[in-house]
């Protein structure tokens, strides 16, 4: 596919060449790329005309149609966006909006509560409200200007903004459009959430190649009976989702190529794809390509891959995640040293989709992010090492940030909010793993005195309370009430050491 030089004339160059192709087909309606052109240059329109204070745009709602117009809409007013899901907790909503001073909120569905707003002192605007009848010369994003901003989990408790810029943006569709057999005009699933960056995926390049953005609420995906009878329908091309995701999907036996003969391409990302999942995937669908891929929200959603098929099956006890891509160098490193081929160290990415750091967090960005040989480097945490094929390969974590189902996870962060819940004396969160994946994340718990009579009615209530200031996939599967937790010499809570229990 030819080589897209900037997003936004990409788009919109759809509303001339296939003004009726849809651009998104979901549960709200179906919309065209027309309509999508002439909302979001309305919205871009208000934004300039009537939106002076500097600063992001925080785009709040779920995977409806008013969501992609608003993103665009930002775009096309030179505004990074920031977007926000609704089952969001207010206290998280607040932390990123201390953290990003956002110049105003877009509710795309009106759902905030109005003691949050009075409490956030930001202007919110309901999108549909966002109308206009000039026509005002649009000045969109430049290639060296932040695209969108994706906050992840921090270790004190306050989110960490990662900076995606337009520049960025371009290294990875182009890639994804390019080295993934991905056809102009392809229906694509929208299954993340927009504020997980797997659902970049998704977006840009379904709407960079005139394709439609097919969404998969949690709602229907969650309800086993429903989702079954969705997939069918939706007649998708491109397969997008975490791997915990789609062993969900396997566990029905109609899940298979026969029953989703229109799925060509399953793309993988966000947590480690199995040789279970794989191996059943191939079987079930022998004629798509399944590709495995990796990289952290930091390098712009993913950076290497690799065709999954019975060859590589047969050869790998572990998938490999793959062969960067071409713009992008990746080094296996200890500390300042450059490791050989087959030695174990941490994953650093160097190349144009690595992020200019965190927002408004030079100390963290100066801890993850340097420059090498004049391109932007980020140091992911991971570890691994290159085999004999050149393949790279995951060996975990080298630090105790892990993956659940997709969404990166600081223990520290998950234990911070853990140590202010009322019932809770002293908390520490351990991962336990299965086939070298994050199975569930487990608590352990010396509790404050309580009149519980029973342990579960106390994790009933650790789990209600803490939904109110997280969210849910950081919440512990569970919880081990102990009467002192394990440290180590220097007088530390022994993390490490639960977690070769845990594991034993």
């Amino acid at each position: 596919m030819e080589k897209i030089t900037n997003i936004v004339q990409a788009i919109d160059y759809y509303a001339t060449a296939t003004p009726t192709a849809l651009a998104y087909d979901g549960e709200d309606g179906q919309f065209t790329y027309e309509q999508l052109k002439q909302r979001s240059d309305e919205i871009a329109t208000f934004l300039l005309e009537n939106i002076s204070t500097e600063g992001p745009i925080v785009v709040y709602g779920g995977q409806n149609f008013e969501m992609l117009v608003s993103f665009l809409g930002c775009s096309k007013a030179g505004r990074a966006y920031i977007p926000i899901e609704t089952h969001t907790p207010s206290e998280r909503l607040q932390l990123i909006c201390d953290v990003a001073k956002p110049a105003l909120i877009i509710e795309t569905i009106q759902a905030i509560d109005h003691e949050i707003k009075d409490a956030l002192h930001l202007k919110t605007i309901f999108s549909r409200e966002m109308t206009t009848h000039s026509t005002q010369l649009l000045s969109p994003v430049r290639l060296e200007d932040t695209y969108y901003i994706i906050f992840t989990s921090g270790t004190t408790g306050v989110p960490k903004g990662v900076q995606i810029s337009h520049q960025n943006l371009l290294s990875f569709v182009n890639w994804e459009l390019n080295d993934f057999n991905i056809e102009q005009g392809e229906r694509f699933l929208a299954q993340a959430p927009y504020s997980f960056d797997l659902s970049v995926m998704t977006l840009y390049p379904a709407l960079a190649s005139g394709g439609t953005v097919v969404p998969l609420t949690k709602e229907i995906f969650n309800d086993f009976k429903r989702l079954f009878e969705a997939l069918p329908k939706m007649n998708l091309d491109v397969w997008v989702s975490t791997p915990s995701s789609m062993d969900l999907c396997l566990m029905d036996p109609s899940f298979n190529g026969k029953t989703l003969n229109t799925i060509k391409t399953f793309l993988f990302c966000g947590e480690e794809l199995t040789h279970s999942t794989a191996t059943k995937l191939v079987e079930r669908f022998p004629t798509a390509n399944i590709y495995n891929t990796y990289g952290p929200t930091e390098a712009t959603v993913a950076v290497t891959e690799v065709l999954v098929n019975n060859d590589l099956l047969k050869e790998y006890d572990r998938l490999p995640i793959g062969i960067p891509k071409s713009d992008t160098q990746i080094m296996i490193m200890d500390e300042d040293k450059v490791l050989s081929k087959g030695k174990v160290g941490e994953i650093v990415i160097v190349g144009p989709s690595v992020s200019q750091g965190y927002m408004n967090n030079p100390q963290k960005t100066k801890e993850a992010f340097f420059e090498f040989k004049d391109a932007h480097a980020y140091h992911t945490g991971d570890a691994g090492h290159f085999d004999e094929n050149g393949m790279l390969c995951y060996d975990g974590r080298i630090d105790f940030q892990v993956k659940v189902h997709g969404y990166r996870i600081e223990l520290e962060d998950v234990d911070h909010y853990l140590n202010q819940v009322s019932y809770i004396k002293q908390a520490v969160v351990v991962p336990k793993y299965k086939d070298h994946k994050v199975q569930q994340l487990i608590a352990y718990v010396i509790p404050n005195e309580n009149e519980f009579e029973k342990s579960y009615e106390l994790t009933k209530a650790i789990k209600a309370e803490l939904a109110e200031t997280v969210m849910d996939y950081m919440i512990p599967q569970r919880f081990v009430y102990v009467d002192q937790l394990p440290l180590t010499p220097n007088g530390k809570i022994d993390r490490k050491g639960l977690i070769n229990e845990v594991n034993s």
